[in-house]
């Protein structure tokens, strides 16, 4: 295929335009690299701008400023004490915690890229050696989406955003949860007040989260003039006669466009969250079934076009998992805070508990689908309804009818009324939750230590003598019931330290990099902390593009192409 052949011809091409794509076209263009960016939905951000945002990069500069400075060999032995036994090379987790600074560096010099420290936000493994009880999560300060201009309307939305405009930080959540317990809370809920009048007088649209995190990169992109196309479905990958990709296929507003790339594509497309397909062929059983708060576009459209060159993929039976609750309209609602109401406990089809509820949401759903206890039922009584935000329904709030009359939640005057209700054995969860009230008096969870963990009291009641354990007492009781959900699959295609494609043999697709939830995550089967998943994405975007640039092979214009 000759130059004339291409609609476009760039000489960084990148597929998607969540955290990982967008840091690498910022860096590729910082390079100087002619870049462009095409994303498949009608809005710009992927998962990223509908996650909670936050960013696990251990010794950015937000960090370093605030004297949280890390010894990077001690965050190479916590991460490879991680993910030992998941086939995560050295060379990557180094390459992950060299680069992930220098990143942030160059994000940093952008008036439009600010960020802070989410103190406290523990890692998710905090006991272990290299761990941190404080945490590395950095998160973006709020951002006024008007500052988009013409872009604004193309941001994809997210639920971070409350009535009247009001906006909520993680920071901010993890105070507000605890509005009627503690003075923190109720200086939260006063600001919340402030904030709902300020954004009305002055007529702001305040992102935070996720998507905040995305409007900011396409700030960036834009000051740097990066292109980014939406409604651009990639087709399939072009190569030349030496195996080398050289640009894509793709669908733009109903006609096909042929992008050449000389120096490279980067796959970024997230993984195959909404993919029943590949779903049902890779994922464990009870894992199946699509409970995913993914992007929507999310299909494993990067996956599959490296499949087809030859790619080796691993960790594909694996996800970002999240215990969910299905709302009755079909939105996936992820229990995070949940899991740490004090008078709680969830169990399985036998009454029964069967690990620590508020432990680190992959681990939770690992014990979850390893045992078959899909579904679980959440019990609380109405003690903890009228103290904690429940599935995003507030303290003293009743549930909706509709949660009623869907089977979601059901409600009883006592425990055996309830546990008839849900399908379980009455005797049996009564004498769980006895079992665990006794733990809830003495403060120590004997069966599963609950509570033990920094990052299990993080979204804790501090008020009480384990912050995660009290007595279910008070009825009526509820039950809600737990689905396996997801925030995106974890397996995908395999790099090495330059977010170069690998084939089975180890070499690798010359002109194919990819990030994110395309790969096979640095964090193998585990989770290091809140960010984790935007961190290394991110980094790994600017490595692909640092790779790019250094690329003395670019596309040859004569060549002709072996498959298109």
């Amino acid at each position: 295929m000759t130059e004339q052949n291409w609609d476009k011809t760039v000489d960084f091409l990148i597929v998607g335009s969540g955290g990982g794509g967008m840091s690498a076209g910022v860096t590729a263009a910082d390079l100087g690299l002619d870049t462009l960016i095409i994303e498949k939905g009608k809005k710009f951000g992927g998962s990223t701008a509908i996650s909670g945002g936050g960013i696990w990069i251990p010794n950015a500069p937000t960090l370093t400023r605030k004297g949280q400075v890390d010894d990077p060999n001690a965050i190479k032995g916590y991460l490879r004490n991680l993910t030992d036994g998941s086939g995560v090379s050295d060379a990557r987790i180094d390459a992950y915690v060299d680069n992930g600074p220098k990143l942030m560096e160059l994000l940093d010099r952008n008036k439009n890229m600010k960020l802070y420290w989410v103190k406290g936000y523990s890692d998710y493994h905090p006991e272990n050696e290299g761990g941190s009880p404080l945490g590395r999560t950095i998160e973006c300060m709020p951002f006024d989406t008007r500052k988009l201009k013409e872009d604004e309307q193309f941001q994809r939305p997210n639920s971070m955003k409350g009535p009247l405009g009001l906006w909520v930080t993680s920071k901010d959540y993890h105070d507000l949860a605890m509005v009627k317990r503690t003075w923190a809370g109720r200086r939260a809920s006063m600001v919340a007040a402030w904030r709902v009048g300020s954004n009305v007088i002055r007529r702001r649209h305040m992102a935070t989260g996720g998507r905040a995190l995305a409007a900011r990169l396409r700030m960036v992109l834009k000051d740097a003039g990066v292109p980014l196309w939406l409604r651009t479905s990639m087709t399939e990958l072009v190569t030349d006669a030496n195996g080398t990709v050289i640009g894509v296929v793709a669908e733009r507003e109903g006609k096909t466009v042929r992008i050449g790339a000389r120096r490279g594509v980067l796959l970024a497309t997230g993984g195959f969250d909404h993919n029943q397909e590949m779903r049902d062929k890779y994922l464990p059983e009870h894992g199946r079934a699509d409970v995913s708060s993914g992007a929507r576009e999310n299909k494993g459209d990067g996956i599959r076009v490296g499949q087809e060159l030859g790619a080796a993929v691993d960790l594909m039976d694996d996800a970002w998992w999240m215990p969910s609750v299905l709302h009755p309209m079909g939105a996936v609602i992820p229990l995070v805070s949940e899991r740490c109401i004090p008078p709680s406990v969830i169990v399985n089809a036998k009454g029964e508990r069967f690990t620590n509820e508020s432990s680190p949401y992959v681990n939770f759903v690992h014990d979850q689908l390893e045992g078959g206890h899909v579904p679980a039922w959440f019990v609380m009584d109405t003690k903890a309804k009228n103290r904690y935000p429940f599935a995003q329904v507030l303290p003293n709030m009743p549930f909706p009818q509709g949660f009623y009359d869907s089977g979601v939640i059901h409600k009883a005057d006592t425990l055996r009324e309830l546990a008839e209700k849900i399908g379980v054995p009455a005797d049996k969860l009564l004498a769980t939750i006895d079992r665990f009230n006794g733990f809830a008096r003495s403060g120590k969870d004997e069966d599963f230590g609950r509570g033990d963990s920094a990052y299990d009291r993080y979204y804790g009641d501090p008020t009480m003598k384990n912050p995660n354990m009290d007595e279910i007492v008070k009825g009526p009781f509820y039950a809600i019931k737990c689905e396996a959900g997801d925030l995106g699959t974890k397996g995908g295609l395999v790099t090495d330290e330059n977010s170069r494609v690998l084939r089975g043999d180890g070499s690798a697709i010359a002109g194919l990099y990819a990030t994110g939830n395309t790969t096979a995550s640095v964090m193998g089967n585990e989770y290091a902390g809140a960010g984790a998943t935007i961190g290394p994405s991110m980094v790994f975007g600017y490595l692909a593009a640092k790779a790019a640039a250094a690329n003395t092979l670019p596309l040859n214009e004569s060549t002709p192409a072996a498959s298109s």
